[in-house]
């Protein structure tokens, strides 16, 4: 397959419509045991803090226009000893070995939380995608369009963007939204890899679609 630039496609056809209606924000990870200060991986929170005001820009945006917004969280192996073979999988599983539903780390973090918000756990896999009920209750709600925003732009949102746009979704990344460690690599994530599965773009930018597809309703 002959791979493009973000630039060989830019400019040949408008963005497509976004209608909020049949559209939701899944923010990845955003809890107390990712981003808060007591974070099972200190390097990322440190690295996201960029990204907090973009993030609550995006679920107040998404509300104001009636976009559904949901919370992709983990909420701990419940009690397996074999979480799996990948070497995340094993840092991860010692600092999260007393998580479990209710776990002060597994909460969303307080400031980008409504009541109006659906919480989907899972309680295995480095997506939120893979194995979850995630995208079937996403097609429940009528959702055709997935905004995905969070951490990490290491493993878990490419790995999400990749099966949710198999399953014929369309896909948004909102690059002020979204982390990595180092930070600065999520960037070259989003410029080589997510821009060839997504629509890239920014917090206002999608806010403004959203408002223009409200304001024709």
């Amino acid at each position: 397959m002959t791979m493009m630039s973000n630039n060989d496609t830019a400019g040949k056809r408008p963005p497509r419509p976004i209608d909020p209606r049949t559209s939701a924000v899944v923010l990845v990870e955003c809890q107390n045991g990712v981003l808060g200060p007591d974070s099972m991986l200190p390097s990322l929170a440190a690295d996201s803090a960029d990204i907090r005001d973009g993030l609550r820009r995006l679920v107040t945006a998404a509300r104001s226009a009636g976009v559904l917004v949901v919370h992709a969280t983990f909420e701990g192996w419940l009690g397996s000893t074999d979480p799996g073979t990948a070497p995340l999988w094993r840092t991860a599983a010692q600092s999260s070995k007393d998580w479990g539903p209710g776990h002060p780390a597994t909460q969303v973090v307080p400031d980008l939380l409504d009541p109006t918000d659906l919480i989907i756990p899972r309680h295995h896999g480095l997506s939120p995608t893979w194995g979850s009920e995630l995208l079937p209750i996403l097609r429940g709600h009528r959702v055709n369009t997935v905004v995905f925003a969070g951490v990490s732009l290491n493993v878990a949102i490419p790995l999400a963007v990749g099966q949710t746009v198999h399953e014929g979704f369309h896909v948004i990344v909102t690059r002020d939204a979204a982390a990595s460690t180092p930070a600065e690599y999520g960037q070259h994530i989003l410029a080589n890899t997510i821009a060839m599965l997504a629509r890239v773009t920014t917090v206002d930018d999608l806010a403004a679609a959203w408002a223009a597809a409200t304001a024709t309703v």
